[in-house]
């Protein structure tokens, strides 16, 4: 991890030397006391902790907070809803890639059963979250949803956003086509491993999508997501 990251409640009291990120300092990082790293906070200012003391069973930490960092880019997606393992990468991937919103969405030809995965009900998910962020050394975690239908996520989507779904079959143009303007939000909308049907295609339409592609090449689920972000904060000048 490039950065490391706490909640604001476990700023004030010893880290456990089990814990991943004490195991990181000390046999990654290699720290020793005195010895200073890079922190965060989630969805606050980076900075610096110094080890001031190693015990048997946890350690010792000081902090001190710097600016934050900017904001994420002003991309949503909406994806449906893939398998567990696919999910996790998303979810990593997305939030290093910089994105504000993920909203996985039941539809018509994603595994129902893969809402009820341990990855949603044990909160498992935000770790990933966690993970990307500090890849990317930064803070900000993107809002997450998981049990929004594809109209119920299309209802909360941001006023005045650019709205694109990314469609291998109907689009008429791709992505890298489309003009940008870093004064607008952008949602992008990704099918599940199946992707889209007909029935959700004229729902897109209806609620104002555009179907755009990502060129001739079927991608994986991940793969497409990751893809379109890139694109995206491409033509913003983020990349």
């Amino acid at each position: 991890m490039n950065l490391i990251l706490f909640e604001s409640t476990e700023t004030d009291r010893p880290l456990p030397r089990a814990d991943r990120r004490a195991v990181h300092i000390m046999d990654v990082l290699r720290r020793a006391p005195g010895d200073t790293f890079d922190v965060g906070l989630v969805n606050g200012p980076r900075g610096k902790a110094t080890l001031v003391a190693l015990g048997a069973d946890d350690m010792e930490l000081t902090f001190q907070w710097g600016p934050a960092p900017p904001p994420a880019a002003p991309i949503t997606l909406v994806v449906g809803l893939t398998r567990p393992q696919t999910a996790r990468d998303i979810l990593r991937d997305a939030t290093t890639l910089g994105v504000r919103e993920i909203h996985f969405v039941r539809t018509e030809k994603s595994e129902a059963s893969y809402a009820h995965s341990s990855l949603w009900s044990s909160g498992e998910w935000r770790r990933h979250l966690l993970t990307g962020a500090e890849q990317a050394f930064d803070t900000c975690l993107p809002d997450v949803t998981h049990d929004l239908t594809l109209a119920e996520a299309m209802a909360q989507l941001p006023s005045g956003a650019v709205r694109l779904a990314c469609d291998n079959y109907e689009s008429p143009g791709a992505l890298g086509e489309v003009e940008v303007s870093r004064e607008k939000h952008y949602v992008i909308a990704i099918g599940a491993e199946r992707g889209w049907s007909a029935r959700e295609r004229d729902a897109l339409r209806a609620q104002q999508f555009s179907l755009v592609h990502l060129g001739p090449r079927v991608l994986r689920a991940e793969t497409a997501v990751l893809a379109a972000v890139a694109i995206l904060r491409a033509k913003f000048g983020l990349m």
